[in-house]
């Protein structure tokens, strides 16, 4: 055996060279950190057009035990196409009435949005809970690929993402007419005003009078996420079905 930095004789008992005085675990840390730092910066050197072509091309490859346990991931995408079909066919007042179960899972992040973005002022605390609710997601669907390269578990978190639209389309509508529970008992005619966050948000930027326009559009924004989540999901599975 040879050191790896000064090529002296050495033996597999050996922790360092006695040539060069090198750690030889340590050094090997290095080496590694260096590829990785290489292999960055050629990444970085690549246009940018082949880069976005190689990460998209990623998240069509299935995960590892997808060929494998098929049958079981064919079952939970089924699922979530019949969760998701539920929600997707409900129009705004529907969705406010019954938010569904979601709804109590999203809350605690759209509460813990407002307590995050605090720093940064009233109107952005507002918008925090909407944002909470909405990042939560996209960070385990990153956390899925960069963690596992999870790309059917980032298709649900993308599903996930968008149900949360419609979990917020309710509340943006009901910002003039204030009639929907919010946390604590009250609607947001009982609450003193900044109480319902789409009544100040819309309110503070005079655009309140379009407040059932934009919960539409966020509506159907969230179904279309949806459906795109359960179409990236399908194409995972005919691959991993080819593959088997």
């Amino acid at each position: 055996m040879e050191c790896p930095k000064c090529g002296a004789s050495r033996s597999a008992e050996q922790v360092t060279c006695t040539h060069c005085g090198v750690v030889f675990h340590k050094y090997a840390t290095y080496l590694a950190r260096l590829e990785a730092y290489e292999a960055r910066r050629a990444e970085r050197r690549t246009p940018l057009r082949e880069r976005l072509a190689g990460r998209a091309a990623a998240l069509a490859v299935p995960p590892a035990a997808m060929a494998t346990l098929w049958w079981g991931y064919l079952a939970l995408w089924l699922a979530f196409l019949v969760w998701g079909g539920s929600y997707m066919i409900q129009d705004i007042a529907a969705l406010g009435r019954d938010a569904g179960f979601l709804h109590n899972v999203n809350l605690p992040f759209h509460e813990f949005g407002h307590l995050l973005f605090r720093p940064f002022g009233e109107w952005v605390t507002s918008l925090g809970g909407t944002l909470g609710q909405l990042l939560m997601p996209v960070i385990c669907g990153i956390a899925l690929l960069r963690g596992r390269g999870d790309t059917f578990g980032a298709s649900l978190c993308l599903w996930w993402f968008g149900e949360n639209f419609l979990d917020i389309a309710p509340y943006m509508a009901d910002a003039r007419a204030g009639q929907l529970p919010l946390l604590g008992g009250n609607t947001g005619h009982t609450a003193p005003y900044g109480f319902h966050d789409w009544e100040y948000l819309l309110g503070e930027t005079g655009l309140l009078a379009y407040d059932r326009l934009l919960a539409a559009i966020t509506l159907n924004a969230g179904r279309l996420i949806m459906a795109g989540a359960l179409l990236w999901g399908a194409v995972l599975l005919l691959r991993a079905r080819a593959a088997r």
